[in-house]
């Protein structure tokens, strides 16, 4: 199994995503996930670095500029996702990578005082 550190650039963005009302609710995470499609269509027009913003893991022993390297997607490319969120706590639980697990839970804790 793949070990996973925390992306403290990715938890920035998605604070500030949230702060700036950046965010979807309700929504069908496994239809609006993004896909290669949409992480190679992202990637034509932003760099890596934007890239990797929308990921809280970074996979340990991958190379950085590949997409193998960034892990627990939480978003859209556009807008943080409730339910992205949920599923990178709930996969990060599952797995116990527990740093990812508490950034995601974080997360959806500020997420749910902003949006309340």
């Amino acid at each position: 199994m793949a070990t996973y550190r925390l992306n403290p650039a990715a938890v920035k963005r998605a604070e500030q995503l949230i702060d700036a009302r950046q965010y979807v609710l309700q929504s069908e995470w496994s239809q609006v996930q993004p896909r290669a499609e949409q992480d190679n269509a992202f990637l034509a027009s932003h760099s890596w670095d934007e890239y990797a913003a929308w990921h809280l893991g970074l996979t340990e022993g991958a190379a950085d500029e590949t997409k193998a390297r960034y892990a627990f997607v939480y978003g859209d490319f556009r807008r943080v996702h409730r339910m992205g969120l949920i599923a990178c706590h709930y996969r990060a639980a599952e797995w116990r990578h527990k740093e990812i697990e508490l950034a995601a839970h974080e997360l959806l804790q500020r997420l749910d005082a902003v949006s309340a």
